[in-house]
């Protein structure tokens, strides 16, 4: 079993610009990895999926790969800007990774007690820690991707969108049944509640509708959903397509016919036994990631 690397971070005073300054390290099992997690949480709620963490500050989870490392992936789990699913969109995605020959972090961004832009400035400041920890963990500082799942494909496509620098710019982009817009009708209610409010102002509803930001900057994208997703309209996913073919911005679209909201890797449904394939295909297919050794 690989093991985990818990990367404890603080804010420093210009918090508003450098959310993540380096703290401590230490050494943990993987099963040890949640437990370390309560030093930084403000609480800790039962999720169907397993354990679920509501962050008090931002912090990483480092997964590093066995192997020859060909780049690294930040992971941006779902929960509805509410809470974090840490093990079906955390651990587990980032043993996937591992097997690939890729580090994973595992981002605990802030939520709805923070409210936007908290969880944008952890996103962008996790990829520029991640890109400048590249020359001592030995990958390539222009392998570096983002990966989110429902609220967190929602951060990982605001991070694909809306960073201001290289340093922030993501490599490519991976987005799991993605909430994507928050205009009507097909936005996902809960996730613009939690991160804008009840009254939210109508330009910061259109500025984060993503499939409004979308420009030929935007990195390559690997998109899938289900058609019967009854949680977040696979409409959203359709819309982020279309804006980045509008762009000429490299992607591919996987659209599955069954599967509930928030399946993740489940073998119990085809999308969750078939996407994983195709995203590593499709990462190979780009030469998104180092050759392989």
């Amino acid at each position: 079993m690989s093991e985990t690397t818990h990367l404890l971070e603080r804010y420093g005073p210009a918090a508003s610009t450098r959310l993540f300054a380096p703290a401590s390290t230490t050494q943990l099992s993987a099963e040890g990895a949640h437990a370390a997690a309560r030093l930084v949480v403000a609480a800790l709620v039962s999720a169907g999926s397993g354990l679920a963490l509501r962050p008090h500050r931002p912090a990483l989870d480092f997964f590093p790969t066995r192997s020859a490392p060909r780049g690294a992936v930040v992971v941006c789990p779902g929960g509805g800007y509410t809470h974090l699913s840490l093990e079906k969109e955390g651990s587990r995605i980032a043993a996937w990774w591992n097997e690939r020959g890729v580090h994973a972090y595992v981002l605990r961004y802030r939520l709805a007690d923070w409210g936007h832009p908290a969880p944008l400035e952890d996103v962008l400041s996790a990829v520029r820690l991640v890109r400048a920890q590249s020359s001592p963990l030995g990958f390539a500082a222009r392998r570096v991707g983002v990966m989110g799942f429902s609220a967190g494909g929602h951060l990982a496509a605001c991070a694909s969108c809306l960073f201001q620098t290289d340093d922030e710019r993501p490599d490519f982009s991976i987005l799991s049944y993605p909430v994507i817009t928050f205009e009507p009708p097909y936005a996902h209610e809960g996730s613009r509640r939690a991160l804008l409010g009840l009254d939210p102002d109508p330009q910061v509803v259109r500025r984060l509708s993503l499939e409004t930001r979308v420009t030929a900057r935007t990195p390559p994208t690997f998109i899938w959903h289900t058609r019967d997703d009854a949680s977040v309209p696979v409409q959203n996913s359709l819309l982020y397509a279309d804006a980045l073919q509008r762009a000429g911005v490299p992607h591919e679209l996987h659209v599955y016919d069954a599967g509930p909201h928030g399946l993740g890797m489940n073998p119990d449904y085809e999308a969750g036994r078939e996407w994983p394939k195709a995203c590593a295909a499709w990462l190979e297919t780009h030469r998104l990631l180092e050759p392989a050794s």
